[in-house]
């Protein structure tokens, strides 16, 4: 099989980590501003977002988001699925993370 230049396959990994950057601070930010108008519902009595759509989010990538929205707005710090599980997911992205630059590096 033939293989394209190596610069041509540096910049393909380049694009891709851009991609990636790019998509994991929008995720955050998506998750951090989510976590924030569940909590202006809760305070006004207002149709919630679901739990679960708060851990996808979370799960999807906006865990640091999840982490810091609950810190700033004390928002689910007493729920234990929130209380653990966030800081699961963060040790789990940053597996992935620390797996991800072995495997391109």
């Amino acid at each position: 099989m033939i293989q394209p230049p190596k610069k041509l396959q540096e910049r393909r990994t380049i694009v891709q980590h851009k991609y990636i950057i790019i998509y994991m601070i929008l995720i955050n930010l998506i998750t951090f501003f989510t976590y924030g108008a569940d909590k202006q519902k809760a305070r006004k009595n207002k149709w919630r977002i679901p739990e679960n759509t708060l851990i996808l989010l979370a799960l999807s990538g906006g865990s640091i988001g999840a982490y810091l929205a609950m810190q700033t707005f004390r928002h689910k710090t007493q729920k234990i699925k929130f209380k653990i599980g966030i800081p699961i997911i963060i040790l789990l992205h940053a597996a992935l993370l620390v797996r991800f630059i072995l495997f391109y590096s």
